[in-house]
């Protein structure tokens, strides 16, 4: 596995950006990860390292996006698929991570 492939966001980043992809072998399921980078570059660099391609769905810029990474999912345990992967619609991903990060505070790019 490449760095590109692993999430690329720790603990210690204090903004970035909390993302949903989906991925074009992958028509049920989304990518739900956070990074310090422009998720729309991650989403590139991680369709050069793998077959299919990454297609950024919603993103937001936010103070500890990994937090609210984790904290997404937790909530959609359940429908985990593999690793960064979960059975769900986008749509429901994104009122999850909006919801979220007016608990944690978000900034405008």
């Amino acid at each position: 596995m490449t760095n590109a492939q692993t999430s690329s966001c720790d603990n210690s980043v204090t903004t970035g950006n909390v993302y949903v992809m989906t991925h074009s072998l992958f028509t049920d399921v989304v990518r739900i990860g956070c990074t310090p980078e422009s998720p729309d570059q991650y989403a590139q660099k991680l369709s050069e390292n793998s077959p299919g391609q990454y297609t950024l769905v919603f993103s937001l810029a936010c103070q500890n996006p990994c937090q609210v990474k984790k904290q997404i999912r937790a909530y959609l345990d359940a429908q985990k698929y593999v690793n960064e992967f979960y059975q769900v619609s986008p749509t429901l991903v994104k009122k999850l991570v909006q919801q979220e990060t007016l608990r944690i505070p978000i900034f405008d790019k």
